[in-house]
């Protein structure tokens, strides 16, 4: 076992370690595996304290439908969420499958050994921690609870399994993969109730290329809300060989971490990481979860240089201009994570004015390497606009605002001349390709999803003859 996160927080106390077994395992095999045991720890763990528990997963290598075999999702957690008594609150379990056309759902685990798709009893005294204090939504694993006032001080064991099926008409899993975590209920015994939060760089449950063997540094930036208060401490959860440098103030209440990491071969595939900023109130803010696609290079939005460039338009435009394009570095398809948001800025007021959520809204389109934006908004004549990007899957946020830029055509101020233009006698005209996507708005969970195109290319052919016009400089 290799060590890869503890944490001495008394409130937390909490070790961590990953291990990889290579197995030789004939195709047909589908089996079992888990760990059982004794003795959580007690007197303040509900229902468990002093109990059994067990974790188990089934693996599956049967031939899928598509010809390929299986790849089982990955999920990961905090060991321990600081969660306050008395309210409704809302946790949302990361999941990811390297298959990213499965559709993944989680559900409890339970003691149905002769119903459920392991076969066996997955959780021992573990199973019914939030029973009937919560509701658990399987398309995007999200938990809705209260947690009573009469449990201050107690810890509550989740105990969930993550499975992944081929399609919709699925009628069982193909694998199962569980995940446990405890809640700790508290009431603030400060005058300052308001949580640290995990700001940035990048959007919680993001989804980042990474290749191997080449050294990732990511920044770990929170927020600390209360006077006085400090944060010296993330819990977190990590892959085998990820590094944590120090928590360092920035001034303004903002505290970072960096983290390092170099993956390597064993490490293919989705690789989780969850951090959780405490303060020195023990005040700790919601988990913030990314997934590292080892093995994938990210694409990356290409800043325009010329008018005719990557990025379409730039310079000056009409006000009713409405169809838009960017291009990447390699290909781009619909991201599976709702959230991520494209945002058309005013630059007089920095203020956005049209803003599509990538992750559903039907009038984004992706093709080859492009996405295409049509908007529905008249701009304001003489204005300056510009656009930003959120963290899509694998793809680097676009935050500047000079990265893609336009202005706004004003009659008001352009001269009027008279020109004579000579097209030739015959025109053909042939609009770029775009794509028709079906969207699911459920796909909420992490991951690169592959979406289905119609290419639509029209040809169109006019006459034009010489003529004389009176037109308006830009």
């Amino acid at each position: 076992m290799t060590s890869t996160d503890c944490d001495t927080n008394l409130l937390v106390r909490s070790w961590a370690g990953e291990r990889y077994d290579t197995l030789t395992l004939p195709l047909t095999t589908s089996i079992t595996i888990g760990y059982t045991g004794s003795a959580w720890f007690g007197p303040y763990l509900y229902p468990a304290a002093g109990g059994t528990w067990a974790v188990m997963s089934r693996i599956n290598l049967a031939v899928r439908p598509d010809g390929y075999i299986n790849s089982s999702p990955v999920t990961n957690t905090l060991p321990v969420l600081f969660k306050p008594v008395g309210q409704q609150l809302i946790h949302i379990v990361q999941m990811s499958d390297n298959d990213g056309t499965d559709i993944l759902k989680c559900r409890w685990s339970n003691s149905n050994s002769g119903t459920n798709y392991n076969r066996k009893d997955e959780c021992e005294d573990a199973c019914i921690g939030l029973n009937g204090i919560s509701t658990l939504s399987e398309e995007n694993c999200s938990l809705v609870f209260t947690l009573p006032t009469t449990r201050i001080g107690w810890y509550y064991v989740i105990a969930l399994q993550i499975e992944d099926y081929y399609d919709s008409s699925s009628p069982a899993p193909m694998s199962s993969v569980p995940i446990q975590f405890l809640f700790y209920a508290y009431s603030s015994s400060s005058s300052c109730t308001t949580r640290p939060q995990i700001i940035g760089e990048r959007p919680n449950r993001a989804c980042i290329g990474t290749p191997i063997n080449v050294t990732l540094t990511e920044r770990v930036i929170a927020q600390s809300f209360c006077s006085g208060a400090n944060i010296s401490n993330y819990v977190t959860s990590s892959p085998i060989g990820m590094r944590h440098s120090t928590v360092v103030s920035q001034g303004g209440g903002l505290y970072v971490m960096t983290l390092t990491w170099t993956p390597t071969d064993n490490q293919y595939g989705p690789q989780g990481f969850c951090a959780g900023a405490v303060d020195s109130s023990n005040l700790q803010s919601d988990a913030w979860c990314i997934t590292y696609l080892v093995g994938f290079d990210s694409p990356n939005l290409i800043r325009a240089t010329v008018v005719q460039g990557t990025a379409s338009p730039i310079g000056t435009i009409f006000s009713n201009h409405s169809i838009f394009s960017i291009q990447a570095t390699r290909d781009v398809h619909r991201p599976t994570r709702n959230g991520t948001y494209v945002k058309f800025m005013d630059a007089t007021t920095n203020t956005s004015v049209q803003t599509f959520d990538a992750g559903w809204q039907s009038n984004i389109l992706y093709t080859g390497n492009t996405i295409i934006i049509i908007t529905n908004y008249t701009w304001i004549p003489g204005r300056r606009y510009y656009v930003l990007f959120d963290s899509g899957p694998e793809s680097a946020p676009i935050t500047d605002s000079t990265f893609w830029a336009f202005n706004i055509w004003d009659p008001g101020v352009s001269s009027t001349t008279t020109t004579t233009t000579t097209p030739p006698t015959t025109g053909t005209v042939t609009t770029r390709p775009l794509s028709t996507t079906t969207v699911n708005t459920l796909l909420t969970t992490t991951g690169v999803h592959v979406t289905s195109t119609n290419v639509i290319i029209t040809t169109t052919t006019e006459s034009t003859t010489t003529s004389t016009t009176t037109s308006s400089n830009i």
